[in-house]
């Protein structure tokens, strides 16, 4: 019998386009085809997918098991302190082999037919290889040494752990770029604790959620706390930058930095979100925070392609992993986290402002409205276009101002070429 073959992808029209994404096919976000040629050119191809951080598998035997899109991954400790990663799927049927978040143990065992492997993912063990009786069992040339899950790349920057299903991927520091790895060491500086975590599932696609922190002047007109006190204004002084991929982007923006004709101008432009003097908070503790850095930058966000971002808005840290499923389906998985040295009193503003951020977060609960109208928007039809010319139709490196799609459109011409459209 043949086996059956999944149809090649018809080739996806961008209209106009050659140099520069600056219209979207709405196909891209529905199409089951796309979605599926995303799991191998993207997720399993020359990327870093963001799996933890390391202080979640702190001791020998320690581990924990995610999803890298539909590819589920265990992350473990080895009694050396090395980590390993490898495919949770068990060589002999493919069921998954650990069904626990996160655990400790010195081996595992699929419970289907009780295949083992130790904190590696060597095979370990194969119950009646031998046969019972002298018959049956594995036969004579059976090597367990050759068989066992896949194992993926591991790298660990300052305590933030990724992996890689290819050869191809260069180091995670060439990957990123310089202002990534910058900010990623200037955020993960010394050694963290965790806070909590928190959860979002919506019904849209997950590179909706991949465009929205990379629109940085969103804020300023979806999220009305964000401009009413203050946070976030378009107006504010700040960069942008995008590496030479497309595929990373970090900008920041510093607190009390803003040239007031240029504020004048934005609260004019964006007056249906502009509520400055016209709401007070009865707690204003929530946002008296602490300047932890000296570089007066007080909100950094961070995107390395393609399922993390990484977020510091006054005193809140946190770290995200977006985990798709399917075509119309993301959820979006928070870390918030502390510094293991600082006082209590830090780590109880951490918590309370830790309420601006997640599912329903003073200044970014709109974002999972938006991600699900978009998907509503665009429904099955995948003839609808998206115009992405804010700042431009090409992508600067460098940008000092918020009103720009430069990062979008970099995320849509490193994914164009990785999905090789």
């Amino acid at each position: 019998m043949n086996a059956i073959q999944r149809p090649p992808m018809p080739a996806v029209d961008w209209p106009g386009q050659q140099d520069s994404v600056t219209r979207v096919p709405g196909r891209v976000f529905v199409d089951a085809d796309i979605y599926a040629l995303e799991q191998e050119r993207i997720f399993r191809g020359p990327v870093w997918n963001f799996v933890g951080l390391d202080v979640e598998i702190p001791n020998p035997g320690d581990y924990k098991t995610v999803q890298v899109a539909d590819t589920p991954v265990i992350v473990s400790r080895d009694r050396d302190g090395s980590i390993h990663a490898w495919l949770n799927r068990c060589a002999h049927r493919n069921a998954k082999i650990c069904l626990d978040k996160l655990g400790h143990t010195d081996s595992f065992y699929c419970v289907y037919h009780q295949w083992g492997y130790d904190l590696t993912g060597r095979l370990i063990a194969v119950p009646f290889q031998r046969g019972i009786g002298g018959q049956g069992g594995m036969p004579a040339d059976f090597d367990m040494d050759a068989i066992r899950p896949k194992k993926l790349r591991v790298e660990n920057f300052c305590g933030v752990l990724f992996v890689s299903f290819s050869d191809e991927t260069p180091p995670f520091e060439d990957y990123v770029g310089p202002h990534v790895a910058k900010f990623m060491r200037r955020v993960f500086n010394r050694p963290i604790k965790i806070l909590g975590h928190q959860h979002q599932h919506m019904r849209g696609n997950w590179k909706l959620y991949a465009e929205n922190p990379r629109d940085g002047y969103h804020a300023s007109l979806l999220h009305l706390f964000f401009a009413t006190f203050g946070l976030f204004r378009a107006s504010q002084k700040g960069q942008l930058h995008v590496t030479e991929s497309g595929l990373q982007t970090c900008f920041y923006t510093y607190v009390g930095k803003e040239d007031e004709a240029a504020r004048q101008q934005g609260m004019q432009e964006a007056a249906h979100t502009y509520q400055e003097g016209t709401y007070k908070l009865e707690d204003g503790s929530l946002l008296k925070g602490k300047m932890e850095w000296d570089d007066g930058i007080n909100l950094v966000i961070i995107d390395v392609f393609p399922i993390m971002m990484l977020q510091q808005i006054a005193n809140v840290l946190n770290i995200r992993q977006f985990e798709p499923h399917g075509p119309d389906g993301v959820t979006v998985h928070y870390t918030f986290f502390g510094y293991a040295d600082e006082d209590q009193e830090l780590t109880d503003m951490r918590l309370k402002q830790i309420n601006l951020i997640g599912p329903a977060g003073l200044v970014s609960m709109e974002d999972g409205l938006a991600i699900e109208i978009v998907q509503q928007g665009i429904a099955s039809d995948g003839g609808t276009e998206a115009i992405i010319e804010m700042g431009g139709k090409t992508v600067a490196p460098d940008t000092t101002f918020m009103a720009s799609e430069d990062p979008v459109r970099g995320f849509w011409n490193g994914y164009r070429r990785l999905m090789d459209m």
